[in-house]
């Protein structure tokens, strides 16, 4: 398995979606259901096959991902290629988790207390996979208005 496989959550919200990858493999409900109940390690493999391509999909598509933390902030952009992040962290007693710690850095960006560094670096192997392991780490995948408003500050 290349990723990990998706909740029992994310399963039901994708059942549809299941439904037209197991059928591509000549798989009905009625066969689904025998294949769950006797074999429930080729059920197991068709879940996990399933959540690689889910996965493959959303991390294809993502462009940004940020982690924040109570006096830091991670906000990477995700090229074809190449990796870029911009590190902010906080000098003082502040929680950037809340809404007016968040609110105090937009407005304060170029305060003193505030250090902003910017890197671009090659992914080590393959994009997806280290993508999926920032999220794996508490990152989120965002639309990217964070990291472009820094972006644009510090160049």
């Amino acid at each position: 398995m290349k990723y990990r496989q998706l909740t029992k959550e994310q399963f039901e919200s994708l059942h549809e979606d299941f439904a037209r990858f197991l059928a591509t493999q000549s798989i009905d409900v009625k066969e689904w259901n025998q294949i769950k109940a006797e074999k429930p390690k080729v059920a197991e493999d068709e879940m996990n096959v399933f959540s690689d391509v889910v996965w493959d999909d959303v991390l294809t598509k993502t462009s940004y991902v940020e982690h924040f933390s109570k006096i830091s902030v991670n906000l990477f952009k995700c090229d074809t290629e190449e990796i870029h992040r911009i590190a902010i962290k906080i000098n003082w007693d502040i929680n950037l988790l809340e809404q007016k710690g968040f609110e105090w850095l937009m407005q304060n960006p170029m305060d003193d207390s505030v250090d902003i560094f910017k890197g671009t670096k090659p992914y080590n192997s393959e994009r997806n996979p280290e993508i999926f392991d920032l999220i794996e780490k508490g990152s989120s995948i965002s639309k990217g208005e964070i990291f472009e408003y820094f972006n644009r500050l510090i160049s």
